[in-house]
Protein backbone atom coordinates (compact mmCIF):
# COMPACT_ATOMS: atom_id res chain seq x y z
CA UNK A 1 0.00 0.00 0.00
CA UNK A 2 1.46 3.31 -0.56
CA UNK A 3 0.33 6.81 0.34
CA UNK A 4 1.17 10.08 -1.31
CA UNK A 5 2.18 13.20 -0.05
CA UNK A 6 -0.55 15.58 0.72
CA UNK A 7 -0.28 19.41 2.11
CA UNK A 8 -1.80 20.22 5.29
CA UNK A 9 -1.30 23.84 5.24
CA UNK A 10 -0.68 26.24 8.19
CA UNK A 11 0.13 23.19 10.07
CA UNK A 12 1.31 24.18 13.40
CA UNK A 13 0.24 21.64 16.39
CA UNK A 14 2.23 18.07 16.06
CA UNK A 15 0.54 15.23 17.95
CA UNK A 16 2.51 12.51 19.39
CA UNK A 17 2.46 9.53 17.26
CA UNK A 18 2.41 5.72 18.24
CA UNK A 19 4.95 3.16 17.54
CA UNK A 20 3.44 1.68 14.64
CA UNK A 21 4.45 4.92 12.46
CA UNK A 22 3.06 5.26 8.86
CA UNK A 23 2.95 9.11 7.84
CA UNK A 24 4.57 12.33 9.03
CA UNK A 25 2.92 15.53 9.45
CA UNK A 26 3.59 17.95 6.73
CA UNK A 27 4.40 21.71 8.50
CA UNK A 28 4.20 25.06 7.29
CA UNK A 29 6.99 27.25 9.06
CA UNK A 30 6.90 30.02 6.56
CA UNK A 31 9.28 30.98 4.64
CA UNK A 32 13.27 31.80 6.03
CA UNK A 33 16.89 32.29 5.41
CA UNK A 34 17.79 29.58 2.87
CA UNK A 35 14.52 27.78 3.30
CA UNK A 36 10.67 28.02 1.70
CA UNK A 37 9.19 26.36 5.28
CA UNK A 38 7.99 23.16 4.28
CA UNK A 39 9.11 20.36 6.91
CA UNK A 40 7.84 17.00 7.36
CA UNK A 41 8.07 16.19 11.12
CA UNK A 42 7.74 12.50 13.03
CA UNK A 43 6.81 12.90 16.22
CA UNK A 44 7.17 10.04 18.16
CA UNK A 45 4.85 9.08 21.10
CA UNK A 46 7.91 7.69 23.12
CA UNK A 47 11.39 7.45 22.16
CA UNK A 48 12.23 5.13 19.40
CA UNK A 49 15.98 2.92 18.57
CA UNK A 50 17.12 4.81 15.32
CA UNK A 51 20.38 4.09 12.87
CA UNK A 52 20.76 7.41 10.46
CA UNK A 53 23.60 8.68 8.48
CA UNK A 54 22.11 12.02 9.09
CA UNK A 55 24.04 15.36 9.71
CA UNK A 56 21.89 15.79 13.08
CA UNK A 57 21.18 12.66 14.72
CA UNK A 58 23.56 10.61 12.84
CA UNK A 59 24.87 6.92 14.52
CA UNK A 60 22.53 4.89 16.46
CA UNK A 61 20.88 5.32 19.68
CA UNK A 62 16.82 6.79 20.82
CA UNK A 63 15.43 9.72 19.00
CA UNK A 64 12.39 11.52 19.92
CA UNK A 65 11.53 12.92 16.59
CA UNK A 66 12.57 13.48 12.42
CA UNK A 67 12.24 16.32 10.63
CA UNK A 68 12.81 16.13 6.78
CA UNK A 69 13.05 20.01 5.70
CA UNK A 70 12.82 21.34 2.31
CA UNK A 71 16.09 23.97 1.97
CA UNK A 72 16.40 26.46 -1.00
CA UNK A 73 17.84 24.75 -4.08
CA UNK A 74 20.86 27.02 -3.58
CA UNK A 75 21.06 26.68 -0.03
CA UNK A 76 24.36 28.85 1.19
CA UNK A 77 23.87 28.46 5.43
CA UNK A 78 27.12 26.90 6.51
CA UNK A 79 25.49 25.95 10.01
CA UNK A 80 23.47 23.19 9.00
CA UNK A 81 23.05 21.33 12.31
CA UNK A 82 22.24 24.81 13.87
CA UNK A 83 19.66 25.47 11.04
CA UNK A 84 18.41 22.32 12.15
CA UNK A 85 18.47 23.40 15.55
CA UNK A 86 16.85 26.16 15.45
CA UNK A 87 13.62 24.58 13.38
CA UNK A 88 13.56 21.79 15.98
CA UNK A 89 13.32 24.59 18.38
CA UNK A 90 10.06 26.39 16.57
CA UNK A 91 8.50 22.99 16.86
CA UNK A 92 8.89 22.39 20.19
CA UNK A 93 10.63 19.42 19.82
CA UNK A 94 11.94 17.71 22.86
CA UNK A 95 15.48 15.58 23.25
CA UNK A 96 17.66 13.42 20.75
CA UNK A 97 16.32 13.51 17.58
CA UNK A 98 17.04 13.13 13.48
CA UNK A 99 17.04 16.24 10.85
CA UNK A 100 17.61 15.50 6.98
CA UNK A 101 17.43 18.74 4.57
CA UNK A 102 16.60 18.40 0.88
CA UNK A 103 15.95 20.15 -2.20
CA UNK A 104 13.36 18.52 -2.96
CA UNK A 105 9.55 20.45 -1.80
CA UNK A 106 8.80 17.70 1.55
CA UNK A 107 5.19 17.96 0.28
CA UNK A 108 5.72 15.58 -1.96
CA UNK A 109 6.73 12.32 -0.22
CA UNK A 110 5.55 9.37 -0.94
CA UNK A 111 5.08 6.54 2.20
CA UNK A 112 4.86 3.22 1.81
CA UNK A 113 3.87 0.37 4.04
CA UNK A 114 4.29 -3.35 3.50
CA UNK A 115 3.28 -5.94 5.85
CA UNK A 116 4.09 -3.45 8.90
CA UNK A 117 7.59 -2.10 7.30
CA UNK A 118 7.26 1.57 6.20
CA UNK A 119 9.47 4.18 4.03
CA UNK A 120 9.04 7.75 3.27
CA UNK A 121 10.71 9.09 0.63
CA UNK A 122 11.58 12.43 -0.98
CA UNK A 123 12.99 11.64 -4.14
CA UNK A 124 15.03 13.94 -6.08
CA UNK A 125 17.17 12.25 -9.42
CA UNK A 126 18.44 15.53 -10.74
CA UNK A 127 22.19 14.42 -10.25
CA UNK A 128 22.63 11.07 -9.92
CA UNK A 129 26.05 9.64 -8.85
CA UNK A 130 27.82 6.11 -9.29
CA UNK A 131 29.23 5.30 -5.74
CA UNK A 132 32.32 3.60 -7.34
CA UNK A 133 33.40 5.77 -10.09
CA UNK A 134 34.82 9.04 -9.19
CA UNK A 135 35.90 9.78 -12.39
CA UNK A 136 32.62 9.25 -13.99
CA UNK A 137 30.77 13.00 -14.81
CA UNK A 138 27.50 14.32 -13.31
CA UNK A 139 24.85 13.67 -15.53
CA UNK A 140 21.85 15.81 -15.08
CA UNK A 141 18.30 14.17 -15.03
CA UNK A 142 15.27 16.50 -16.17
CA UNK A 143 15.48 20.03 -14.36
CA UNK A 144 14.82 18.68 -10.80
CA UNK A 145 16.87 19.26 -7.54
CA UNK A 146 18.66 16.03 -6.22
CA UNK A 147 18.52 13.91 -3.14
CA UNK A 148 16.90 11.26 -1.62
CA UNK A 149 15.84 11.21 2.34
CA UNK A 150 14.38 7.90 3.68
CA UNK A 151 13.12 7.61 6.92
CA UNK A 152 11.81 3.89 7.52
CA UNK A 153 10.20 2.20 10.36
CA UNK A 154 9.77 -1.63 11.69
CA UNK A 155 7.47 -1.96 14.81
CA UNK A 156 10.17 -4.71 15.87
CA UNK A 157 13.27 -4.42 17.84
CA UNK A 158 16.21 -4.76 15.68
CA UNK A 159 20.22 -5.39 16.90
CA UNK A 160 22.54 -2.64 16.32
CA UNK A 161 23.98 -5.06 13.57
CA UNK A 162 20.40 -5.58 11.98
CA UNK A 163 20.25 -1.81 11.89
CA UNK A 164 23.32 -1.75 10.21
CA UNK A 165 22.50 -4.15 7.45
CA UNK A 166 18.50 -2.83 7.40
CA UNK A 167 20.26 0.62 5.80
CA UNK A 168 22.37 -1.75 3.58
CA UNK A 169 19.26 -3.70 2.26
CA UNK A 170 17.20 -0.24 1.60
CA UNK A 171 20.64 0.89 -0.49
CA UNK A 172 20.39 -1.75 -2.46
CA UNK A 173 16.62 -1.26 -2.80
CA UNK A 174 16.82 2.16 -3.77
CA UNK A 175 19.42 1.06 -5.99
CA UNK A 176 17.63 -1.49 -7.89
CA UNK A 177 14.59 1.07 -8.40
CA UNK A 178 17.01 3.28 -10.25
CA UNK A 179 17.79 0.71 -12.21
CA UNK A 180 14.33 -0.53 -13.46
CA UNK A 181 13.99 3.38 -13.77
CA UNK A 182 17.15 4.15 -16.20
CA UNK A 183 18.36 6.37 -14.30
CA UNK A 184 22.16 6.63 -15.04
CA UNK A 185 23.54 6.22 -10.78
CA UNK A 186 22.99 4.41 -7.67
CA UNK A 187 21.91 7.22 -5.94
CA UNK A 188 23.08 10.92 -5.48
CA UNK A 189 26.00 12.22 -3.58
CA UNK A 190 23.56 13.65 -0.74
CA UNK A 191 21.09 11.10 -0.14
CA UNK A 192 20.38 9.85 3.74
CA UNK A 193 18.27 7.14 5.34
CA UNK A 194 17.46 6.60 9.01
CA UNK A 195 15.41 3.82 10.25
CA UNK A 196 13.51 3.75 13.13
CA UNK A 197 13.00 0.25 15.23
CA UNK A 198 11.09 -0.60 18.69
CA UNK A 199 13.41 0.42 21.54
CA UNK A 200 12.30 -2.64 23.62
CA UNK A 201 11.27 -5.98 23.10
CA UNK A 202 12.76 -9.53 21.75
CA UNK A 203 15.51 -8.24 19.38
CA UNK A 204 15.67 -9.43 15.54
CA UNK A 205 19.31 -10.08 14.65
CA UNK A 206 18.81 -9.64 10.96
CA UNK A 207 18.37 -6.80 8.86
CA UNK A 208 19.22 -8.23 4.76
CA UNK A 209 16.63 -8.56 2.16
CA UNK A 210 15.72 -12.44 2.87
CA UNK A 211 15.39 -11.44 6.74
CA UNK A 212 11.34 -10.90 7.80
CA UNK A 213 11.76 -7.06 8.54
CA UNK A 214 14.76 -6.33 6.01
CA UNK A 215 12.67 -7.91 3.12
CA UNK A 216 9.97 -5.73 3.99
CA UNK A 217 11.78 -2.37 3.82
CA UNK A 218 13.28 -3.15 1.01
CA UNK A 219 9.97 -3.67 -0.76
CA UNK A 220 8.71 -0.34 0.97
CA UNK A 221 12.05 1.26 0.17
CA UNK A 222 11.59 -0.03 -3.37
CA UNK A 223 8.17 1.23 -4.21
CA UNK A 224 8.51 4.35 -2.46
CA UNK A 225 11.55 5.49 -4.56
CA UNK A 226 10.46 3.84 -7.90
CA UNK A 227 6.73 5.85 -7.38
CA UNK A 228 9.26 9.35 -5.86
CA UNK A 229 10.73 8.99 -9.25
CA UNK A 230 7.52 8.47 -11.34
CA UNK A 231 6.22 11.86 -10.15
CA UNK A 232 9.17 14.05 -10.82
CA UNK A 233 9.20 12.63 -14.72
CA UNK A 234 5.31 13.47 -14.69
Amino acid sequence: MWISGRARQNARVIEARSQEITEPTLVDLGAGKGTPGTCLVWQLATPLLAISSSIVGGGIGPVSWVINLTVDADYSRTDPVEHLGEVSDRLGLIGRGVGLMTAVDVASWTTVISDGATASATVGVRRPVWAADRERPIVPVGTQPGTINLVASVPARLSHAALVNAVATMTEAKVQAFLDHQIPGTGTASDAVCVLCAATGDVEPFGGPRSTWGGRLAVATYEAVAAGISRRRE
